[in-house]
């Protein structure tokens, strides 16, 4: 028995089946390589679910971390502070957008960093409702699968939630979803679900990470930012996958040019430690009174550590320009293989946030998450690490570290057209037998 094939029989038994995870066993990793615990090597699209931007153990982050050990590794910032925390805010404040004094807050978790944004928001407008949308996922406590627009896997049967509550549509313009029937519907929502002058905040993927890596139209989120504008309302941008280089931009919404009051920050962060962050007008960020926000491990001095050295290989090695030439090359490969392969629908993403929609049909759309769980499954047998999203689970998206160098990037790539080669073959026989 292989030491991949033992561990799994020991997982089924030791752990709870609803802690989903895949066959691959690591032993080690580097930048964007991984070898399993039977010596199997594997070029890495996922990087931790979009944690790793900066690759694994990047020199720099593991040199921050080894000396920040060597001084303390945890003494709580509520009750010993340190600099290295308030640096970071700093850092954080000086780099979101937006030409106001801004405060930063610090977490261990995306779904931390959205549960306190929401809190900071009702907080501050003395309001309770909040609008997500369609396709969202915004963690898997019970106020973020809440707010999450994705039933399967993180909400059935886990109910109930948190009420006030309310989901609008989210624009998919491959799905026929414009900007205009998306206002349409928050429109809708205002009229007949909740008044607009009680929300207290809207809440926004500017590229929706599990729903699919559906970029938010730039219109749409302008329109947003006037509706909150209008009526009071906290606009807060969940940037735990978009964030930190992954599109280009420090945060994804920075494309769009909107400035959003609040935001989530997680995974990139802490460069492999865990890490997340609220940022956001001073004003709103201070609401609060002393001792209602924070945590034990909140900004813990190992991650605050990392983190530093994130934000410096960002800026020292030019990852959002990186980003953007990584990006390029995979959609370009990708809309290359989807002239030869009638199953790939569309390919969108922003950056190196790039994912491909399955379809059983180009006219008629209909998803295929068939094919879509042949080519992770084929992709694994070759050597290469690929991820699936989408409410229908029908897209794969593409993480790989923005520190990949080129030789393993175009080695990644010739392994995922042979896996969606492959994978369509198969489905192609099974259809006609």
């Amino acid at each position: 028995m292989s030491k991949s094939a033992d561990l799994k029989t020991r997982k089924a038994a030791a752990v709870p089946t609803g802690v989903g995870s895949r066959g691959i066993y690591v032993a080690k990793a580097e930048n964007s390589e991984l070898w399993d615990v039977d010596g199997r090597r594997f070029v890495d699209f996922a990087a931790g679910i979009a944690v790793l931007n900066t690759g694994h153990r990047h020199p720099r982050v593991m040199e921050a971390v080894a000396k920040q050990a060597q001084a303390f590794t945890h003494t709580c910032f509520h009750v010993a502070p340190y600099e290295s925390y308030v640096r970071l805010a700093e850092r954080l404040n000086a780099l979101a957008p937006g030409d106001f004094p801004k405060k930063t807050m610090f977490l261990s978790s995306g779904a931390e960093a959205v549960e306190n944004a929401i809190k900071i928001a009702r907080y501050a407008t003395k309001r309770s409702p909040v609008i997500a949308f369609s396709g969202g996922f915004h963690g898997r406590t019970l106020m973020t699968m809440a707010l999450t627009g994705k039933v399967m896997p993180y909400k059935r049967g886990f109910g109930p939630f948190p009420a006030e509550i309310y989901h609008a549509e989210f624009p998919q313009p491959y799905r026929g979803i414009t900007t205009e029937q998306a206002l349409a519907d928050l429109d809708r929502l205002f009229h007949g679900d909740v008044d607009p002058k009680s929300v207290a905040a809207i809440i926004v993927e500017p590229v929706q990470g599990e729903g699919g890596f559906n970029v938010a139209p730039f219109d749409f989120l302008r329109a947003l930012r006037q509706l909150c504008d209008e009526h009071g309302i906290v606009m807060i941008a969940d940037e735990v996958q978009g964030g930190m280089a992954r599109t280009g931009k420090m945060f994804s919404i920075e494309h769009s040019g909107v400035v959003p009051d609040l935001i989530a920050t997680a995974k990139g962060l802490g460069g492999g430690f865990p890490l997340s962050g609220v940022t956001g007008r001073a004003s709103i960020m201070d609401a609060a009174h002393p001792g209602g926000l924070g945590g034990t491990y909140g900004g813990n001095p190992i991650s605050i550590a990392a983190a530093h050295a994130v934000l410096d290989v960002i800026e020292s090695e030019g990852l959002c320009q990186r980003a953007a030439s990584v990006g390029e090359k995979m959609r370009s490969r990708l809309l290359s293989l989807a002239k030869e392969l009638p199953c790939i629908g569309d390919v969108r993403g922003l950056g190196a946030m790039v994912a491909f929609e399955l379809v059983k049909d180009l006219k008629s759309k209909e998803p295929d998450p068939e094919v879509t769980a042949s080519i992770l499954t084929q992709a694994e047998a070759r050597g290469l690490i690929l991820l699936s999203c989408g409410t229908a689970v029908n897209v794969v998206r593409l993480l790989a570290p923005l520190t990949i160098p080129e030789t393993v990037l175009n080695e990644g790539l010739e392994l995922l057209a042979a896996a969606v080669r492959a994978a369509y073959g198969q489905e192609s026989k099974r259809a006609v037998a």
